[in-house]
């Protein structure tokens, strides 16, 4: 009986391999509210999934717990291709933030595609200090009266920010909104001094002149505002946390649509017009393979570990 079990598990598994894929609409969810850098990739990636496929693919945004509700429901989906997650480094950072999470990074996710990556950028208020120098120097005169916002504990920024504090020998509390948008209006507000954000979500804000660039934490410039200087060229060494935008399926999804999604991801971000957007939005485009992907998430993991023990961050 247990055979003959098996056989029929491993039967449906083929003939559902076999189907044409995707058969119907496909959910791709988003754990950020609409507007910031994660939700904006999303729906730069999706239109290309769909002309790629054959059919919709369908963002739906699930904020909540920095990102743990979407990965969540994701974990636990049939392992089919129905319902995908689009999401960021947070999922490698959440592993050692986060002490009871009810999915495993790097258990329970198929890692599809890297679609694109981009820097962090340090940012603050007209009314802040203008320089990575002057916002350190009143920093340490005044310990514990500058905050931070960020996107939500666990976020790139929250890790940008810790990690600031670490490099710069600074007590600076951290503020987490429920997003990069709410981050960021904060910022303008001037409910808090400064914030970690990506170039997609910061871009235009800073055009604008509604939020001041201070520095890049990366390893180069941004092509997109070459004024600004790295971290380490603005005196604070140590300070690199880029966000990458990826595609994962559950984990027990069949490889043959593992593959082709992964290849229309990466068919999507080398597309011309596609690139020319990611570009125009401070990203790089990147579509990776799953197996180049599988082994990015495994390094980050270890690395986000290593940044936690060392900034002592906490989920707040």
């Amino acid at each position: 009986m247990r055979n003959l079990a098996g056989l029929l598990l491993v039967l449906f598994a083929f003939g559902a391999a076999a189907q044409p894929y995707p058969t119907r609409p496909v959910r791709v969810l988003v754990g950020f509210p609409p507007g910031g850098g994660t939700d904006i990739a999303a729906r730069l990636l999706t239109p290309k999934l769909s002309e790629y496929l054959g059919q919709q693919f369908v963002v739906e945004n699930r904020p909540g717990a920095t990102t743990n509700i979407a990965s969540d429901m994701v974990a636990k989906a049939a392992p089919d291709g129905q319902t995908l997650l689009f999401t960021t480094s947070a999922l490698a950072i959440n592993m050692s933030l986060y002490k009871n999470l009810g999915f495993d990074a790097l258990r329970d996710f198929a890692p599809v595609s890297v679609f694109a990556e981009a820097p962090n950028l340090l940012v603050a208020n007209q009314n802040a200090p203008a320089t990575v120098a002057e916002l350190v120097a009143q920093a340490r005169a005044r310990p514990g009266s500058m905050n931070y916002s960020s996107a939500g504990s666990g976020t790139t920024q929250h890790l940008a920010g810790e990690l600031f504090k670490v490099r710069s020998r600074t007590d600076i509390l951290h503020i987490p909104y429920k997003g990069t948008a709410a981050s960021l209006t904060a910022v303008i507000a001037g409910e808090v001094q400064f914030s970690f954000a990506n170039v997609p979500a910061i871009l235009g804000h800073v055009r604008n002149g509604r939020l001041r660039a201070l520095a890049v934490a990366g390893a180069r410039r941004s092509d997109l505002m070459p004024e600004v200087p790295t971290m380490k060229e603005a005196g604070v060494e140590g300070v690199e946390v880029p966000v990458w935008y990826a595609l994962l399926a559950p984990a027990a999804t069949p490889r043959e649509i593992v593959n082709t999604l992964g290849n229309a991801t990466a068919r999507a971000a080398r597309s011309p017009d596609t690139r020319q957007k990611l570009i125009e939005q401070g990203a790089d485009p990147v579509g990776n393979s799953p197996e180049e992907f599988a082994r990015l998430l495994r390094e980050e993991v270890a690395k986000y570990a290593e940044v936690v023990r060392l900034s002592g961050a906490k989920a707040e």
